[in-house]
Parts: C-alpha cells; sequence; structure tokens
C-alpha cells in the first residue's frame, strides 16, 4: 500500500493539532510537515515534496489561495486541499480562483472526507 506523504498548513496551532491528528488518525496518510504560513508551506513543500497539501485559506503573508496557485506551479506539484471556516459556496469559489483540487471547510473535515477528496483529486 502506498502512504500519502502530507503536509498540513495553518497559522493556528489548534487547527494545525487538529489536521494533523485527522491524517495520522487515517490508514494510507502520514504527516510529512507542517507549516504555519504561505510562504513556509512553499519552502517546505520544495523540501519534502509531500503528496498532498492540506492548505488553510487565511494565512499571514501570501494566503492559501496564492500558495496553492504557486505549489501548483511546481514541476510534479501536489495535490492541494483547501480548508477554512467559510462555507461550503465559498470554498467552491476558492477552488476555482486557486486551482486546488477540493474544498473541505474545516469543522466537516474527518478521515472520510479526507479520503475522499485524495481520491477525486485531479493526479
Amino acid at each position: 500500500m502506498t502512504v500519502v506523504r502530507v503536509l498540513v498548513v495553518d497559522d493556528q496551532a489548534a487547527y494545525l493539532r487538529a489536521m494533523t491528528s485527522v491524517v495520522r488518525e487515517t490508514p494510507g496518510f502520514e504527516v510529512v510537515g507542517e507549516a504555519s504560513s504561505g510562504e513556509e508551506s512553499l519552502v517546505v513543500a520544495s523540501a519534502l515534496r509531500p503528496d498532498l497539501v492540506l492548505m488553510d485559506v487565511n494565512l499571514p503573508g501570501i494566503d492559501g489561495l496564492e500558495a496553492t496557485r504557486r505549489l501548483l506551479g511546481h514541476d510534479r506539484p501536489p495535490v492541494v486541499v483547501l480548508l477554512s471556516t467559510y462555507d461550503q459556496d465559498a470554498g467552491e469559489q476558492f477552488v476555482a480562483e486557486s486551482g486546488a483540487s477540493a474544498y473541505v471547510t474545516k469543522s466537516a473535515f474527518g478521515p472520510d472526507q479526507l479520503e475522499e477528496a485524495w481520491s477525486t483529486a485531479g493526479r
């Protein structure tokens, strides 16, 4: 079984811990790194080459949408799933603006949503 390598990006420690915990509890996924800003996510992603990035929309510095656009410009870009407290309708706009594969509200994020986002991503 191939393990999906995940980078988790969020500037709020509680959400970072929660998302990291979900990834660790989901079979077939492992956390390979964490970042707390858009800029840091780019550096960490370049170094670690994750398969999947869970990206918060609202980040200090460059936001999650811009960080996603930049990540998707890399050779062999990761799949990016956006997360935020905004409702699902706003998430669809975020996906369209950034090129991310999916959007999941933080309140709904769990193992099932992680697996679904990965399985339906345009890899």
